[in-house]
């Protein structure tokens, strides 16, 4: 897999897709449903910036009935890799990264209980 380096940066240049995905990085696996519910914003902009992400090979999408899954490309290259996990190691003790965590961690109803299965 051979991502630009400025296409992946450029892409987490937007706050959106950075807190997505950090998020799918500290969890391993999210649902929409719970990005929509950690990040606040609407299923359509969630869905938009995945794509983006998804399109570049930064993220993979499974189907699980109506819902859809994103993790990290297992593909990813190791310096895309190194550079995610660097930022949420350093993202964990700042906002709005805190706030987005505490949020999923709140929500009801998460994946695997009546949410998304």
């Amino acid at each position: 897999m051979n991502i630009p380096i400025s296409q992946f940066f450029q892409l987490l240049s937007d706050d959106t897709r950075l807190r997505s995905l950090l998020l799918i990085q500290q969890e391993g696996e999210l649902c929409v449903c719970e990005l929509i519910h950690a990040l606040n914003i609407i299923q359509p902009k969630v869905s938009r910036h995945l794509a983006a992400l998804r399109d570049a090979g930064i993220v993979v999408d499974r189907r699980q009935g109506q819902w859809i899954y994103y993790r990290l490309h297992p593909e990813l290259p190791d310096w895309a890799s190194q550079v995610i996990d660097t930022m949420v190691a350093e993202a964990v003790t700042h906002e709005p990264f805190i706030h987005d965590l505490s949020a999923l961690a709140e929500m009801p109803n998460r994946p695997d209980a009546a949410c998304c299965a």
